[in-house]
């Protein structure tokens, strides 16, 4: 049997508010958005993440990014101006990584295995 990894679904105020700050911040695309669903997807290579509209309090997440190129993401990332909260660095339990937050403070942790 096999299993994919799991698809986030991230509670935010406006689908197509956080599908266009990840499109043109995050350098995703827009997959789909279903309005009377009010749920919606952007896609970066293999990497998909939902949004689905959902009243306030929101409480952000934090998740673990495998790249097989985590400095060319990086670079990406900055020049796109995406909020990069930890600088690229080798960490000491053997991982390079930076750490970058979106617009409801949901921390990303881009790693690759030194």
């Amino acid at each position: 049997m096999k299993i994919a990894q799991p698809t986030p679904e991230l509670p935010v105020p406006s689908v197509i508010e956080a599908q266009i700050y990840y499109r043109d911040t995050l350098g995703f695309e827009i997959a789909w958005h279903n309005e009377e669903g009010r749920i919606g997807a952007v896609s970066r290579g293999p990497c998909a993440i939902f949004f689905r509209e959902t009243d306030a309090p929101f409480h952000p997440a934090t998740f673990w990014m495998f790249s097989p190129d985590v400095d060319a993401v990086h670079d990406d990332l900055r020049e796109r101006g995406a909020n990069i909260t930890e600088p690229l660095e080798n960490k000491p339990w053997g991982m390079r990584q930076f750490t970058f937050e979106d617009l409801r403070g949901n921390r990303f942790f881009v790693h690759h295995d030194l």
